[in-house]
């Protein structure tokens, strides 16, 4: 069955996650997505790589690139710029993850695409956005968690603490593809392309601005505390007999069932765990208890008892562990994906939203390049046009 974005061309010039993903994204809703990069592979198809002996793509580029076709490009060319300008009238969107003077110098700023197609929507990416003091800087995602305040607030107070997944990247490729979903609406009314833009920073700064909030109101000067939550407890990682699991209440009825699961229904008139607030800056103590709790319990003896008292509650799992979860596998998560020069299918999250009328099918990512030929053919050039090109180190 036909994507919802069925007939939506996109050209995707994005690097590592906060581009390829909303490529990505738009390509499981159906939009035909053409990934455009260097001569001998962009730097991020190489990153991670799980080839055999370590060679050849990487994880990032296998998980962020799938549903796209393949076209190698030098867009610094003059006949390269010539090729920019045939993609772009044929297009519907350009994602580009890119600072901004070099889409000046690709022909990728917006001002360039609307002048040969004024339907067009630049979907941009940067660390701080076009303007600024910091505009003409490079950053990735950890240089968000940075400054956003989300490494200052994780860890346990010894070193600020990043979190390994990339979550700046992801939720700016999630916004970055809100926005292109919403410029595209709009053109159906207007008739009219426009820039969707994304930063990092604004990204990192959307998911933490909930502290600068309470900062600015209260003058509270949060500090890490590990795994601990501020305003609500027991929430915390808790170390069962063979393993570690993590749970959390928020608000009063939580609080009962967990108190009555502990025997413990006496803190429930107790002054110390009369609210969320109260109960988290007494977390110690309530982390403390169910620790010990915990001690008496294998991971599979805890976790039932904590979902039947309807407590959230999971097991902190390696990545091998959670392929293999029961539920993981029983809802069918990970599909297997074949690619070329690997010896086995790799695992891809390949749905990550489920539509019920118009589901979401993927296919492989491209190899280098595997679709240059079709794809300039497509855009007029002839066989003997393309060898050219090819020649001069075009595409």
């Amino acid at each position: 069955m036909p994507g919802v974005l069925e007939g939506i061309r996109v050209l995707d010039f994005g690097r590592y996650i906060a581009g390829p993903f909303c490529g990505a994204l738009l390509g499981d809703l159906g939009a035909e997505v053409i990934r455009v990069e260097k001569l001998d592979g962009s730097e991020d198809r190489w990153v991670m790589p799980v080839g055999p002996n370590q060679t050849g793509e990487g994880a990032t580029f296998l998980q962020m690139n799938r549903n796209k076709l393949g076209l190698t490009l030098n867009p610094t060319k003059p006949a390269g710029r010539e090729v920019v300008k045939r993609l772009v009238k044929s297009a519907d969107v350009v994602v580009a993850n890119l600072p901004v003077d070099t889409l000046t110098e690709m022909g990728l700023d917006y001002e360039s695409l609307s002048a040969v197609n004024p339907r067009i929507i630049l979907a941009m990416t940067s660390m701080f956005g076009a303007e600024g003091p910091y505009a003409e800087r490079v950053g990735f995602d950890t240089i968000g968690q940075a400054m956003s305040g989300a490494m200052y607030l994780s860890g346990f107070g010894d070193a600020p603490t990043r979190i390994a997944a990339p979550y700046v990247d992801f939720t700016t490729a999630l916004l970055n593809t809100v926005g292109v979903l919403a410029a595209l609406r709009d053109r159906d009314k207007s008739g009219k392309g426009q820039k969707v833009e994304t930063a990092l920073l604004r990204s990192a700064m959307n998911a933490t601005n909930t502290f600068m909030i309470e900062q600015d109101l209260l003058n509270t000067n949060r500090g890490p505390i590990g795994n601990r939550a501020w305003v609500q407890g027991p929430a915390d990682s808790f170390k069962c007999s063979d393993g570690w699991i993590y749970a959390m209440t928020i608000g009063q009825p939580l609080f009962v069932r967990w108190a009555k699961l502990m025997g413990e229904e006496k803190w429930l008139t107790d002054a110390r765990y009369k609210d969320d607030l109260s109960r988290g800056e007494n977390g110690v103590e309530l982390s403390a208890r169910m620790n010990e709790w915990c001690g008496k319990h294998t991971v599979a003896e805890a976790l039932p008892l904590l979902a039947e008292a309807r407590i959230p509650a999971g097991p902190i799992m390696t990545p091998k562990q959670i392929m293999e979860d029961a539920h993981v596998v029983d809802q069918k998560f990970l599909t297997p994906m074949h690619y070329p020069g690997l010896d086995k299918p790799y695992p891809l999250l390949a749905e990550p939203v489920k539509l019920s009328r118009t589901p979401i099918t993927t296919k492989r990512p491209p190899t280098l390049g595997e679709h240059t030929d079709s794809i300039l053919g497509e855009l007029g050039y002839s066989t003997a046009d393309i060898a050219q090109l090819r020649k001069d180190r075009v595409v």
